[in-house]
């Protein structure tokens, strides 16, 4: 098994005792393909006599010969044979490790992000989508995850995101959370509820009535708990749900009441949206979030910019 080291512009290859450069593997490899030191030397850019030492060594390390002398050119013994077969797959192998480096580095790269359901529908397929119909990021590739906060937070501290996007946490200090998307907190009723009546909810309306609510463990689910908490109210809740749609599509068939973040899906004939009465607004901030101080691939550093600019 090959371990690889790369230091400045040398490459090691150590297996137990065995220590070659990668400079030694080229010089190696031209010399066997041009059959020939000098002009190996020159390709290379070094004396005849330097490259002849790196080889030299090279067999010493070996402990086999490589060339064997033909009048002014040099050919391949069976063992150089057998080495040059090695040599090539190894230089191949650093060839295309090199051109991926660059590709990451320039206009390629790979982004692994994790959201909160209610992104799914419309939020990130249209913030991904219009990133990628910028040229400069077209050969960038997405890979997509969605779970509650919790979760998310806890795939992006152990590296299997770079991006999450959800609620704010205060006990994540290591994590950088920026304010991406505010929402107005409501709530919605089936059509021709007795509520409807009302211009305006207050959290005591809730009390009466069966009420339905986004998981208690989702960030959404502990911040309109509180509402009712903070209002003395301990509703009925009979039924939980990780987005609006889900929550929406039981309201507008009769199942009960419930607060929801003001989003598109909750917009449907069946279905009546009213404000809440409160001493204090009553919003929803959606939070982008990356660990802080942590290397981010060049595509990862475009998308944050990009998020960043949009919400500017």
């Amino acid at each position: 098994q090959h371990i690889f080291f790369v230091t400045h512009s040398y490459f090691l290859l150590i297996q137990g005792d065995l220590c070659m450069t990668l400079n030694q593997l080229g010089y190696f490899y031209q010399a066997a393909v041009l059959q020939h030191f000098n002009q190996a030397a020159e390709k290379m850019n070094i004396s005849e006599p330097s490259l002849s030492r790196s080889i030299s060594s090279l067999e010493d390390e070996l402990g086999v010969t490589l060339f064997e002398k033909r009048g002014r050119n040099v050919i391949l013994t069976k063992a150089g044979e057998i080495f040059l077969e090695h040599a090539t797959q190894i230089l191949d192998d650093v060839k295309r490790a090199e051109n991926k480096m660059h590709h990451l580095a320039t206009d390629g790269g790979h982004i692994d992000i994790a959201y909160v359901s209610p992104l799914a529908r419309e939020y990130i397929p249209r913030t991904v989508r219009n990133f990628l119909s910028l040229e400069q990021n077209k050969n960038i590739t997405f890979n997509f995850n969605q779970d509650i906060t919790s979760v998310n937070i806890e795939g992006l501290k152990k590296g299997a995101y770079d991006l999450i996007f959800g609620s704010y946490s205060a006990n994540e200090p290591n994590i950088e959370f920026v304010p991406i998307i505010k929402q107005e907190i409501v709530a919605i009723l089936p059509a021709g509820h007795p509520l409807s009546r009302k211009e305006a909810l207050q959290a005591a309306d809730f009390a009466d009535y069966q009420v339905l609510g986004y998981n208690r463990h989702s960030g959404l689910g502990k911040y309109t708990r509180s509402f009712f908490k903070e209002h003395g109210i301990a509703p009925n809740f009979i039924c939980e749900s990780p987005d609006e749609n889900g929550i929406a599509s039981l309201v507008a068939q009769g199942f009960g009441i419930a607060l929801v973040a003001d989003v598109d899906t909750i917009y449907r004939d069946d279905i009546c949206i009213r404000p809440l009465i409160s001493s204090e607004s009553f919003s929803h901030t959606v939070y982008m979030g990356y660990m802080r101080g942590k290397y981010q691939l060049p595509a990862v550093q475009r998308f944050i910019a990009f998020v960043r600019n949009v919400q500017a």
